[in-house]
Parts: C-alpha cells; sequence; structure tokens
C-alpha cells in the first residue's frame, strides 16, 4: 500500500549472518531508490501544472539513508529541505505524505506536517496534541517544522541538543520523563555546503563548540549553491578545511569533524555509527562533511543545472550518482544479484508511481464535493439569470479544479445576483459563509497554539500590597519576581549577554546565578541568533527558556531567526508544534542612535505569532512575566531602559499576581480626548496631562499594555465614543505602530464613527535619535510636544476657547 513505511535499520556486522546482512541493504537500496523516483515524479508533477514549485533531495539519497540509522527514538532533526530520503527511512514521512505536500492538501492527515501550508520536504513531528498538551517525545524520532530560508535551521539546532545537556547535568529535571532519557537524545542537523556561507551557521558551529552540547551537523557537498560553484562560496573550496581549528584534542574540547565521500555506501554507514556515538556518549558536537555529491536534477523545479554545469562536471556526475554507486558496490560485493535489484528498482517505480496518484486522486475528491455542490446551486439560479449559467459552464468543465476556481466562481455569482434574491442565491450565500469557516481552518488558523495553557486561560491576579510594602528600585522588583518563579518552576533557564555573572546590565537577575547555578542562568558570547535558536530549542524540549537580548535595537540581530522560525511555529505546523520561548529585552528612550530604539512597527510585521508586551514600569513587566511563565506561547517583553531606578512599590506576591495580555488599562480618565500611547511615553503624556488640566483639558489617558494582542475588550473605542477625539503618541518613526494602534482603534474597533476631528499621531522623527538629552528631546516626543498638539486639536474643534499658543 502506498502508506507503506519503509524504515531502515542498523547494521551491526557482528551479530548479523549474511541473509539479514544483505535484507538490511536490500531495503536501504530500496528506500534510496524510491526516493529517487519520488524526486523525478515530484519535478513532472511541477512541470505539468499539478504543483506549484518542487525542490527535492535527489543525489543526497544513500548519505541520508546511513544518518538514517544512527537516529533513535528521542533524537531530533533540524534539517534541510532536501531531507526526503532521511524522512523515509525514519519513518517521519511516506511516499504518499510528500506527495500530499507537494500539492498542499490541506485535508486533517494528508499532510500531517503542516496541514498543507509548507511546500514538500518540510517535515515535522507531532510534539502536542490538539489542546496543547505534550506528546512523550523520547518515544517517538522528533522533527522540528522545517523552515525555507537557508541555514536558518542552523539557530534552533543549537537549543535542541543544548536541551540535552541541560537534561543530562540539571538533575531537578529528571521528573520530565516525557522529554528526555538522561539527555542521552542527538540533535542531528543538515545543510547544504552553500548555506555554510551563511552567518547563522558559523554562529552556530561557534556556539555549540563553547557549549559542548550533542550537535550532529552533516554538510551535503555537492559543489555548488545554485549556479554558484564552491569556489565563490568557500575558501579553499571545502568547509571542513576551513573548520579544522575547530577539531578538539587532548588539551581543549572541541568537534569531531569527519570526512566521507557521499556514495559510498559502507562508508557511511561506519561513520556516522562511529561519530553519532561520540556524539551521544560523550556530548561532543560532531561535523560530518559529505562530499561528492550530486544533484541529477538540478536545484529546483524553476531551472536546469545544464545551463552552469560544464560537460565534464555533468559527465562526472552522472559516473558519481549515490545510487548507481550503491547498486555497483552491491553487484561487486555480491551482496545483491542484477536481477535481484531489477525487481527492487520495478517494484519501487510502480510502488511511487501508486502512490502518487492516490494522493493526488485524494486532493481533488477532497475539492470535487464542493464543485459539484456549487455547480449545481450556480445553475440553479440561471433559471432567474441567464448569464451565470457560463460560469456554472466553466466550473463544471474544469476537470481539475482546486478550491481557488470554486470560490472564485461563488464570489462572482454572488456579485452578479446582486438584487435577484431568490431561495437559490440565499442557498448560495449559506453555503459560501458555512465554507468560510472550513477554510479559515484549512489556511488561517492556529496562529497561536490557543491550548489549556494560552495567556487567555490563566487566572488574573491582582498585584497585592499591606503595611510591609516598601518601595524599591524597579530593577528590584523584576529581580523578586525572577527569584520567585525560579525556585518555583525548575523548567525556567535564563541566558544572554552579561546575564550570569553580573546579573544582567540592569541587574534584574543581580544574585541569581549564585543562588541557582550556571545551568540555570548562564552568560553567553554575542551571537544573538543563536540565543534566539537556543530558547526554540529548549522551549521545543519542554523547558521555560527566557532569552535576553542586552538592547531591542539588537533585536535586529536576530530578527530573522524569530520571524522565519519561532513566530511562524505554530501556524506553518498548523498547531502541532510549539515553542514558549521568552525574549526579554530593553528599549524605548535614553539616549543614542543604537540603545534608544523604538523599532515597534518592525516588530508588529515580522513577529505575528508572538506576544508583544510593552509594559510601563517593572510591576507591571513583572505580572506579564508571571502570566507568560504559566502560559505556552511565546512573547517578547520591552521593559522601559529608564526605569530600572524609579522606586516603584514590591508587590508582596510579586512572584504570583499576573497582568493579563491583551488587556488594556485606562490609567486617568478624561473627558475632552483620548490618548494611547505605551511604554515610556507614558510618563511624558501624564506630565503633559497635569499641565493641560490646568488649561482646562481632560485628558483620557489609555496604556494599551500589549500591542500583540492589542486591546481585546475595546477599552479604546469606549473611551473614543466619550470623548470623540484621539492621539496616539509612540516612539516609533513616523507612521509606524501608530498607524497600526489607528488601525485597531479606527478601523477593527470601529471607532471613526465617533470621532468629531481629525484624528493625530506624535511619533518620533524618521531617523533615530541622536545622542544626548537634547538629541533625545528634539527627536523624540517631548512633555512640550504632547501639551501643544493636544492643545491644537482642542483649538480646531474650539478656537474661540482656545486661542492658537503661536498666533
Amino acid at each position: 500500500m502506498p502508506n507503506e513505511k519503509l524504515m531502515t535499520n542498523t547494521i551491526d556486522a557482528s551479530e548479523l549472518s549474511f541473509n539479514d546482512f544483505k535484507s538490511i541493504v536490500i531495503n536501504d537500496y530500496k528506500i534510496a531508490f524510491e526516493s529517487r523516483q519520488a524526486s523525478v515524479l515530484g519535478r513532472r508533477e511541477v512541470l505539468t501544472g499539478k504543483a506549484k514549485f518542487g525542490i527535492f533531495g535527489d543525489g543526497k539519497e544513500v548519505p541520508q539513508v546511513a544518518m538514517a540509522k544512527a537516529f533513535k527514538n528521542g533524537d531530533w532533526r533540524s534539517g534541510y529541505y532536501r531531507d526526503q530520503t532521511f524522512a523515509f527511512a525514519t519513518g517521519i514521512s511516506t511516499i504518499k505524505e510528500f506527495f500530499a505536500q507537494l500539492y498542499a492538501n490541506p485535508t486533517d492527515g494528508a499532510d500531517p506536517f503542516s496541514g498543507g501550508r509548507q511546500m514538500n520536504c518540510h517535515f515535522a513531528t507531532k510534539s502536542i496534541n490538539e489542546d496543547g498538551s505534550w506528546n512523550d517525545l523520547t518515544q517517538i524520532k522528533n522533527c522540528s517544522s522545517d523552515i525555507s530560508p537557508t541555514g536558518g535551521q542552523m539557530a534552533r539546532l543549537v537549543g535542541l541538543a543544548y536541551a540535552s545537556k541541560l537534561f543530562r547535568q540539571n538533575k531537578e529535571l529528571d521528573y520530565l520523563k516525557h522529554f528526555s532519557v538522561n539527555g542521552n537524545e542527538v540533535a542531528f542537523g543538515t545543510i547544504g555546503n552553500a548555506s555554510t556561507s551563511e552567518g547563522v551557521f558559523f554562529e552556530a558551529i561557534n556556539a555549540a563548540g563553547v557549549l559542548q552540547i550533542p550537535m550532529a551537523v552533516s554538510i551535503w557537498d555537492d559543489a555548488y549553491g545554485i549556479s554558484v560553484p564552491a569556489k565563490y562560496q568557500t575558501t579553499k573550496e571545502d568547509i571542513s578545511e576551513v573548520l579544522k581549528g575547530f577539531q578538539r584534542n587532548a588539551d581543549q574540547p572541541g568537534y569531531e569533524i569527519y570526512k566521507v565521500k557521499g556514495w559510498d555506501y559502507p562508508a557511511l554507514c561506519e561513520v556516522y555509527e562511529k561519530a553519532i556515538n561520540v556524539c551521544r556518549d560523550e556530548h561532543v558536537p560532531v561535523l560530518i562533511h559529505v562530499t561528492e555529491l550530486t544533484q541529477p536534477q538540478g536545484h529546483s523545479t524553476s531551472g536546469s543545472h545544464e545551463r552552469y554545469k560544464s560537460k565534464d562536471r555533468l559527465s562526472w556526475e552522472t559516473e558519481h550518482d549515490c545510487i548507481l554507486k550503491m547498486r555497483a558496490w552491491m553487484l561487486d560485493s555480491a551482496v545483491a544479484t542484477e536481477e535481484e535489484i531489477a525487481e527492487v528498482e520495478k517494484d519501487a517505480k510502480a510502488f511511487v508511481r501508486n502512490a502518487q496518484k492516490e494522493a493526488w486522486n485524494e486532493f481533488l475528491d477532497s475539492i470535487k464535493p464542493e464543485q459539484k455542490q456549487v455547480v449545481d446551486l450556480i445553475s440553479s439560479m440561471a433559471k432567474h439569470q441567464p448569464e451565470l449559467a457560463k460560469i456554472a459552464a466553466n466550473l463544471a468543465s474544469t476537470a481539475d479544479a482546486q478550491r481557488r476556481e470554486v470560490f472564485t466562481a461563488v464570489r462572482k455569482a454572488i456579485r452578479l445576483s446582486t438584487g435577484f434574491n431568490s431561495p437559490e442565491r440565499n442557498e448560495l450565500l449559506a453555503w459560501y459563509k458555512k465554507q468560510a469557516k472550513f477554510n479559515h481552518d484549512r489556511y488561517n488558523s492556529k496562529l497561536h497554539t490557543d491550548g489549556k495553557e494560552s495567556p487567555d486561560m490563566i487566572a488574573v491576579v491582582n498585584a497585592a500590597y499591606d503595611e510591609q510594602s516598601k518601595m524599591v528600585d524597579g530593577r528590584e522588583v523584576l529581580n523578586a519576581c525572577f527569584n520567585e518563579n525560579f525556585a518555583r518552576d525548575p523548567r525556567l533557564v535564563a541566558f544572554g549577554e552579561d546575564l550570569g555573572n553580573i546579573g544582567d546590565v540592569n541587574q534584574g537577575f543581580a544574585g541569581l546565578q549564585a543562588k541557582y547555578g550556571e545551568l540555570r542562568i548562564t552568560d553567553t558570547g554575542i551571537r544573538e541568533m543563536t540565543i534566539m535558536g537556543q530558547g526554540i530549542g529548549l522551549a521545543m524540549r519542554g523547558l521555560k527558556p527566557i532569552a535576553e537580548i542586552q538592547y531591542l535595537d539588537y533585536l535586529i540581530f536576530a530578527l530573522n531567526v524569530l520571524s522565519d522560525d519561532l513566530a511562524s511555529l505554530s501556524y506553518r505546523t498548523k498547531g502541532i508544534q510549539k515553542a514558549p520561548v521568552i525574549v526579554r529585552t530593553r528599549g524605548h528612550r535614553l539616549e543614542g542612535i543604537w540603545h534608544s530604539g523604538s523599532p515597534i512597527s518592525m516588530i508588529l510585521g515580522a513577529l505575528r505569532g508572538m506576544h508583544l508586551c510593552v509594559p510601563r514600569n517593572m510591576t507591571q513587566a513583572a505580572g506579564m512575566y508571571n502570566t507568560l511563565f504559566r502560559a505556552d506561547e511565546p512573547a517578547v517583553v520591552i521593559e522601559c531602559l529608564n526605569g530600572y531606578r524609579l522606586k516603584e512599590k514590591l508587590p508582596s506576591n510579586v512572584g504570583d499576581f499576573t497582568v493579563p495580555l491583551g488587556k488594556a488599562e485606562v490609567l486617568e480618565e478624561g473627558t475632552d480626548i483620548t490618548v494611547v500611547s505605551y511604554g515610556s511615553s507614558l510618563k511624558i503624556v501624564q506630565e503633559a496631562a497635569e499641565e493641560l488640566s490646568l488649561l482646562g483639558i481632560s485628558v483620557e489617558i489609555i496604556d494599551p499594555q500589549t500591542l500583540l494582542p492589542f486591546d481585546t475588550t475595546q477599552v479604546c473605542v469606549n473611551s473614543l465614543a466619550k470623548t470623540n477625539k484621539l492621539l496616539v503618541v509612540d516612539e516609533d518613526v513616523p507612521g509606524g505602530a501608530s498607524a497600526y494602534i489607528l488601525q485597531k482603534v479606527l478601523e477593527e474597533q470601529k471607532g471613526y464613527f465617533h470621532l468629531d476631528g481629525q484624528p493625530k499621531t506624535l511619533s518620533a522623527k524618521a531617523h533615530r535619535p541622536p545622542f544626548g538629552s537634547d538629541g533625545d528631546y528634539f527627536s523624540k516626543p517631548s512633555v512640550d510636544d504632547v501639551i501643544e498638539t493636544i492643545y491644537q486639536m482642542m483649538h480646531d474643534a474650539n478656537p474661540t476657547k482656545y486661542p492658537s499658543f503661536f498666533l
């Protein structure tokens, strides 16, 4: 049957009979050959228009079978989009599922990796259930969800491997039986040779060498990156030569580095067995450079490699095709006869073709009922409007109609029938509205996990104060919060630049490393991408990481990892994986181009799928952390840089009170104008409101507290219904976060209908703020700016009562 999983087995020559050995080798050849046929047929399906695009693992089949032999239950893969043979050999994917993903079939169960949302060769295994609860990850072969950006898989790989180190060395984690068996799990990473030119590759290699973690990196080297040969990619045209300095020796830790030809089946099996044993047992990172690989069909379906490879190179690739080489070795070694191999090849071709047909038919069969229903409904409407008959006929004649064609026909018929009310039209409208819910689930659901540990499900506990509550620096509120939570939950770990020994540059973690140890509160090098990747990998393995970025401006260094990987994880897996990382950073008002940033619009655009918390002070930040520590979704928390030494009252329940996400707060009630702001700018607004009150202007100040999500209970529009005027004060660039807030309040909350004047935004200038207090004053909203902007808005509404300041 096409659903059959044909997995590889370990070869132990000391115990196997020849017949057992022969059976394993022939089975491995069968897996490799089937995978090649899937690549050939998959390319054909794209070129005939059945699929949009294809990228395949042809030429890498044999080393991936060898790698799969060393991959055990509990292990993790963070890989490259050419690992289909590995997926087949480990049972992570069937060939039918491979084709279902190629066709982007969103039917439940067809593409179990992404629900039809990712292109082929983007695999994932089910880490969590529908309610967000964890599966037993020690009993399955785990695959973290693939991403397309080249090298992007390397950041998360560091965290997946680092988790094994923590599980082995921190005995407080022994109770987490579903996540690790004594840290024995290896994190397997794969990458193409050209992608090793990416900065994230070198950052990850260095981080793993420093951390000494069980990370096994395989480099598939076919000497090209699309059309660009290795001489333009890599110094010495050889990445393992470049990395020789990482090789460990008797005096210094480092890597074990192996080099093996990608067409040499017995050598590959031997190298992988040896390398992974070292990695697993000793917790030493290993690098396996697999050379002399080929790419028989070129880079992808978008072009042919004959355009850029010489005849000599193409001839060499034909001769060194790993499957042909394995075939020749099987014959030379008398492992199998020509007839036996030919029979395997014949059966493999038929099997793959049947799997492809079944996947394609199931994809179409999921749509055909909808197609027929729509044809019938529109045909019924054509009795009253004959011009609709053409729409029904065109749809009926579309042999392989996809859902887009079906819904284009529906929507056109609805538009053209406007004003022709009939039972038939009402039936089509009802059908369309019902299907909209199904399509939301197919194509738009699971941006967040939304499980039983969603932030929305965390009980709201108010901060409590008593006679003993004292005024302390804001940093002390945070420090007390972190201390309470680290004592409560051994899953919590924190790491970042200057976080451990000195307790972070603003002392939020002061003294906590000494109390909880270096495994839980850890200094890192300057490597923002892999700090984020460290967090993602740990969170995917059941821990609760706080990944610190020292300043918000530095988040840009890691934005690719957060956007491509973390923010999209729940969505691109349709909720079968999660990574509840808390990204802690600080920003807003201080001084200087690189230490006072508020690039909120950049974050809002890039990190949908994460929560964005913008607390106005450290007590609010602590409450948000308390919520996130108990929840299971990722977030960025931006602490106010100028708030660490401002005095706040220390709650008596500092580790327990919670601030709900998405709930805006009215800080000061007013009647004349609604001002929405967040973070450090709120103090500016509050100070301005004091002077404005002397001028007879009553300001209502709203703190949304989080921007993702934004004001879910519509506090802003309720305020606007009272004041009829709106000002958004923001430290981002003009049209940045302020435009986002306007869209939320005016469009989504329908605040537009309450306005009696033009809404305004008051933002920073278009450039970054210059150094010094004067630079801050003249580039970001000041108290004077807020006063004058609000007064001008009141003047515009009633010039007699509020005469202009500057006339």
